[in-house]
């Protein structure tokens, strides 16, 4: 049987669902290094960067909902238009606070 190339898993990556499982590895090496650690503080801290877990997995449900519900294209127009103006919305921040030192 030939399988074809809209149901191969690398058709359904989204921009969201990439960026979504690097934050949850980044976040969960972090914890890990940081409860092996001496001080009390470290290991607060990697409990509480544990707490960042959840937002990032209801992201990607929400994004594997969009994906199966609309498709990949389409939602990957749409995350990468969301990127851009939370970029554009950084540089004008940074722009105002240049502006605030005169």
């Amino acid at each position: 049987m030939k399988s074809t190339s809209s149901h191969t898993f690398k058709n359904k990556l989204t921009v969201f669902f990439i960026l979504g499982l690097l934050t949850i590895i980044a976040i969960i090496l972090f914890a890990i290094v940081a409860f092996n650690s001496v001080s009390a503080a470290d290991g607060l801290a990697g409990l509480y960067a544990l707490y960042g877990i959840p937002p990032v997995i209801l992201l990607l449900i929400i994004d594997r909902i969009c994906v199966w519900k609309f498709g990949a294209k389409k939602v990957n127009r749409i995350q990468w238009r969301i990127i851009g103006i939370c970029f554009v919305l950084m540089i004008l921040n940074y722009i105002r606070l240049q502006l605030q030192q005169f």
